[in-house]
């Protein structure tokens, strides 16, 4: 049967687990599954723009709910600003006193971004992170990972009904296949962002050209 919402996915894995008892679990196999690919993957489909203002005065900066890793943090100044990531014992080191200005650096501690140095002023801050896939449900049944890779879904939730079902042989091969399917997903993302032109890297003298 196709597979293609939260309603199919759910009669999907209970027939290929053929274990009745097993019916009401089937949502928390989703909700793990779900949270196994949101740590290993990062594609383009799990990238979101937002932006946000600073405030003077003070260096923390709330990250949105849904993040998970930042690709690129700028200030939005003429010209831009781009922001360079250092660790919390470097940012503490350069930014421990009260010094402010227009922010270069920045640190992630718990769910806050930490900003160096301390805003000046009123400024626009500009993140490119990795968010988490929204999670499937009866009220909201797709997204984009049911939509295009239904098997992650699939062998994921067989996978993690394995505290019930141990020792089927079948666990084995699930897991195979969802390793499998998370690998592809990677690989094709990853040829696709750099297809078609040759790559531009910036240096710090600007822009050179790199062959593929």
């Amino acid at each position: 049967m196709a597979i293609s919402n939260y309603t199919e996915l759910n009669t999907a894995v209970a027939n290929w687990l053929d274990r009745d008892d097993l019916t009401d679990r089937i949502p928390e196999f989703i909700a793990l599954a779900e949270a196994r690919f949101n740590r290993l993957l990062r594609i383009r489909a799990m990238e979101e723009k937002q932006t946000a203002s600073t405030v003077a005065g003070q260096r923390n900066l709330a990250l949105p709910t849904n993040f998970i890793q930042m690709r690129n943090l700028q200030i939005n100044t003429s010209p831009i600003t781009p922001m360079q990531y250092v660790t919390p014992e470097i940012y503490d080191r350069l930014y421990g006193s009260t010094d402010t200005g227009i922010p270069q650096m920045y640190t992630i501690i718990a769910d806050e971004l930490q900003l160096g140095p301390i805003p000046s002023s009123v400024q626009t801050i500009e993140m490119l992170f990795y968010k988490k896939f929204d999670a499937i449900t009866a009220v909201s049944p797709t997204n984009w990972m049911i939509t295009n890779a239904p098997d992650v879904y699939l062998y994921g939730c067989l996978m993690e009904a394995e505290p019930f079902i141990m020792n089927d042989p079948r666990v084995q091969l699930w897991a195979t296949a969802f390793q499998q399917a998370i690998k592809d997903i990677q690989e094709q993302d990853n040829k696709d962002r750099h297809s078609g032109s040759a790559l531009r890297v910036m240096n710090t003298s600007g822009y050179y050209w790199q062959p593929r």
